[in-house]
């Protein structure tokens, strides 16, 4: 797991914003990134890459993170709400006792997501 300072992801989401834009910039790459307790309210993270990210008790509130790769993700205690996560990939991503409220899954793949007991998306508990 790779732990990186404040300062770094800043810098990584400024190139994301470019490269989003179509300025140049690169698309975020945080995959197997350890950002345990990061605030990323807002955040535009549309497209990013978070494969198997450290995203435990993210603050990840109104974040965008519309086709984001976020498979194998640890998003345990993480405030998703009023998130978009449409058309994600959350496959086999850890949301337990994540904070989803309000959150945009359309479309998003929740194919072996942990929510609860198990790994299976349970929809009614």
């Amino acid at each position: 797991m790779i732990k990186i300072e404040v300062k770094e992801l800043k810098k990584i989401l400024e190139k994301h914003k470019l490269w989003l834009e179509g300025k140049g910039g690169e698309r975020a790459d945080l995959s197997f990134v350890d950002l345990r307790s990061a605030d990323l309210r807002y955040a535009d993270l549309r497209f990013a890459n978070l494969s198997s990210a450290h995203l435990r008790y993210v603050d990840l509130r109104s974040a965008d993170l519309r086709s984001a790769d976020l498979s194998s993700a640890d998003l345990r205690f993480a405030d998703l709400s009023f998130a978009d996560l449409s058309s994600a990939n959350l496959c086999y991503a850890n949301l337990r006792s994540a904070d989803l409220s309000l959150t945009d899954f359309r479309s998003a793949n929740l194919r072996s997501v942990k929510m609860f007991n198990g790994w299976k998306l349970i929809k009614d508990e």
